[in-house]
């Protein structure tokens, strides 16, 4: 399309036609039936109608410096080719996955509070300044959108980076095997590619997605954790363990900042936030409407298919009616179990997994893998027992705080803001 009316003057009848074959276009790709708004004050920050995205350009103006329409369905890939005069090149990035898509979804644009409409194109909205998750998604989104190296068609910085780290997970490489593959592949690439040079490099591109973990220092008899008022501690106070391995180099040379004398971890446990990961339950549309299903869903015909139909289930429902009046609320199953991870039954090792299992989804939902929640690692080498208490302590922490304080959500299904509750069943 011609875009050398966003030069001409505001008002003048280029400039309106221009708007309106811009909105034609971008109805194609249109969510719900609303577009982000390109004018100077919404800056693609609010989702609209098209006819309100229209005025709103009509009436502020269109940013000037918009001129690739990333957010409304146009590909830059695919405008740089047309520019060379390579027009049957296409944007291949979907063949692995709508990362756009993908992150409108983990940071979803702010919804335009209902107000009455002015005839003409002279309706202004005045949007709120960008906030911090404002900022996440238009840098992850300027990743999303900028190719690997000049000329690429098949990747952008963002998507490769997504795509090795599920290889990575999928195969079961170790971080070092990671960051050797990635300077082979720095090496492979062109001079100009935006390419990171080790494991850690490619973890900070995508730390903003909210999919990492925390690591507490424990007993390594099982007693405490070093955490929260214990976090500086050296040594257990019940048993007088040391919180470290022990190290010969580290005993010689007493000296904590030498890489020989580095202190190492006896144990850790790996704590995965169970906040951050209800919150995102509710940010795609499909998956916030199943999580209503236990309410709006489920046929309520006294045969036993979902635990919705206990008794048990009930009885906590009339307990607590404030939580129970809305649906959203998820209740929460667990499970624990040992395991060996290394497959050699004749080594005795047992490392513990939590798993919360989210029983607001339907039955053919929630014990799906895809629908469990790993919230801990509890590592060996032997059986917990009892002990497992000391291990729960962040996730019994969380709870408690999604309980009586709750924590705010945004619901993709009905595009509003609420305070979301968690129990345990």
């Amino acid at each position: 399309m011609d875009k050398s009316w966003m030069d001409k003057k505001r008002g003048s009848r280029e400039y309106f036609e221009g708007v309106a074959k811009f909105v034609e276009f971008a109805s194609l790709s249109a969510r719900n039936g609303k577009i982000l708004c390109p004018c100077v004050k919404c800056v693609n920050l609010i989702s609209v109608l098209p006819n309100v995205a229209r005025d709103h350009c009509w009436g502020s103006g269109m940013l000037n410096n918009y001129k690739v329409w990333k957010f409304h369905g146009e590909s830059a890939a695919a405008t740089t080719a047309t520019v060379c005069g390579s027009s049957h090149v296409q944007e291949t990035i979907n063949e692995y996955g709508d990362f756009r898509g993908m992150l409108h979804d983990l940071c979803p644009p702010h919804e335009m509070a209902p107000e009455p409409m002015e005839e003409g194109p002279t309706v202004q909205h005045v949007a709120e300044g960008m906030n911090d998750e404002a900022n996440k998604f238009y840098k992850m989104i300027d990743d999303v959108d900028k190719p690997l190296y000049e000329g690429c068609t098949k990747f952008s910085i963002f998507s490769a980076i997504v795509v090795l780290f599920q290889l990575k997970t999928l195969c079961g490489w170790t971080n070092k095997s990671f960051t050797m593959l990635l300077q082979v592949l720095k090496d492979l690439l062109p001079s100009d590619a935006k390419w990171p040079k080790d494991h850690y490099e490619a973890k900070k591109i995508i730390r903003d997605l909210g999919l990492g973990y925390e690591k507490i220092h424990a007993c390594p008899n099982d007693c405490m954790l070093f955490w929260k008022d214990n976090v500086n501690l050296d040594a257990c106070p019940c048993c007088t363990a040391s919180r470290w391995k022990t190290n010969e180099a580290f005993v010689a040379s007493k000296n904590v900042s030498s890489s020989k004398g580095k202190k190492k971890v006896a144990k850790i446990l790996q704590w995965f936030p169970l906040k951050p990961r209800l919150q995102r339950l509710f940010l795609s549309p499909d998956l916030a409407s199943s999580m209503k299903w236990h309410v709006n869903g489920r046929t309520n015909d006294g045969v036993m298919r979902h635990p919705a139909n206990s008794e048990a289930w009930k009885m906590f429902d009339s307990k607590h009616l404030e939580f129970s009046s809305d649906p959203r609320n998820v209740k929460l199953g667990l499970a624990a179990d040992g395991f060996n991870p290394f497959g050699i039954m004749s080594t005795s090792h047992s490392t513990w997994s939590v798993m919360l299992i989210p029983y607001n989804l339907p039955p053919w939902l929630c014990m799906k893998w895809s629908s469990l929640i790993l919230s801990a690692v509890i590592p060996g080498p032997t059986s917990l027992g009892l002990a497992i208490d000391v291990y729960l302590q962040p996730l019994v922490g969380e709870l408690r705080e999604l309980w009586d304080v709750r924590v705010q959500a945004y619901d993709a299904s009905s595009k509003e803001t609420f305070q979301l509750r968690a129990a345990l069943m």
